[in-house]
């Protein structure tokens, strides 16, 4: 699972603020500038947790407890995406200390919650296994390959040169049957490369 639109929540325990939010990433350096983002924006904020988690299985992650004590804030905020089998997502838990000190446990607690509660109000969608093509054409042929890409459920980005490219993320249930019929409705005028992802 994983979400597609900022989320952020507030908890509040023993006068302590807790402003949780998720973000929708797909990279490392999303991750970085979305964390540096929130440094800035609450720059007087005593800590900013964070967990992220990338990849079909969220197979990679990164967590920290920005100067909280060890494993009281990124272990329970990791531990939240992944019950929830969330993936190509980043939590970061701004923290405003309010005098009270909560010790490891409630804290861990407060940090978990605080990414329960968004997790509860964010929409959850399926990650959807993508490949990557490019597909080109004719001019001739574009009203003939912007149906079948938009029937596939393909996203695209187009570019008008001498002929037509498409910079296409297509699911991956649906790359064959895209591929045959980019040959089969224009005459094998048109074809299709994958782009390597290494």
């Amino acid at each position: 699972m994983t979400i597609t639109e900022v989320v952020s929540f507030e908890l509040i325990v023993k006068r302590s603020r807790f402003l949780a939010f998720l973000h929708p990433v797909t990279t490392k350096e999303q991750a970085t500038q979305l964390l540096e983002h929130y440094r800035q924006q609450y720059w007087d904020a005593v800590h900013h947790c964070y967990a992220w988690r990338l990849g079909d299985n969220g197979m990679q992650f990164r967590m920290s407890d920005d100067g909280e004590p060890s494993g009281s804030a990124g272990k329970p905020i990791l531990f939240a995406l992944q019950r929830t089998r969330l993936t190509n997502v980043m939590a970061v838990v701004v923290r405003y200390f309010g005098g009270v000190k909560l010790g490891v446990g409630p804290l861990a607690r407060a940090y978990a919650d605080a990414v329960n509660g968004a997790i509860e109000i964010g929409a959850l969608v399926p990650v959807i296994a993508q490949d990557h093509l490019l597909v080109h054409c004719m001019y001739d042929d574009v009203s003939k390959i912007i149906p079948l890409l938009d029937e596939v459920g393909a996203t695209y980005q187009t570019a008008y040169s001498d002929a037509v490219s498409f910079d296409v993320l297509v699911p991956t249930v649906r790359v064959e049957y895209l591929k045959d019929q980019v040959v089969a409705r224009t005459n094998a005028r048109a074809g299709y490369s994958k782009v390597s992802t290494e």
